[in-house]
């Protein structure tokens, strides 16, 4: 295999590995505090968890918020946001340690979940 083509794949392997998705972000909380989760887990708005349209539950992903350069580890544990132009809504734990109420941020994923729904 000539250099050029082993070059290309494993540029083509980092960047499946490295999904990174830009968007706007909110998030929730007091409202749905101690309710239970599309996941089944019960939803604590002070953990650093995070709820996508799509992503299998139990998905780590890095949120960083675009403006303050400030970043949260985050898993998937409900579905949402159901608001047009949304791609993330965090807990307001999460969302606190980034400075967002509502910003424009970037998501790296970082490991995919199993998406199992485990009752807590």
């Amino acid at each position: 295999m000539s250099y050029l083509i082993k070059s290309l794949v494993i540029m083509l392997s980092l960047a499946l590995s490295t999904t990174v998705f830009a968007g706007n972000t909110s998030y929730y909380g007091n409202k749905f505090h101690g309710k239970r989760t599309a996941s089944g887990s019960i939803f604590n708005m002070h953990s650093m968890t995070a709820a996508h349209k799509t992503l299998p539950f139990g998905t780590k992903v890095e949120v960083t918020n675009k403006k303050t350069k400030q970043s949260v580890i985050v898993k998937i544990t409900d579905r949402g946001p159901f608001i047009k132009g949304r791609i993330l809504d965090l807990s307001k734990g999460a969302a606190g340690k980034i400075n967002c109420q509502l910003c424009t941020t970037s998501m790296k994923i970082l490991s995919y979940g199993d998406g199992k729904y485990r009752r807590q």
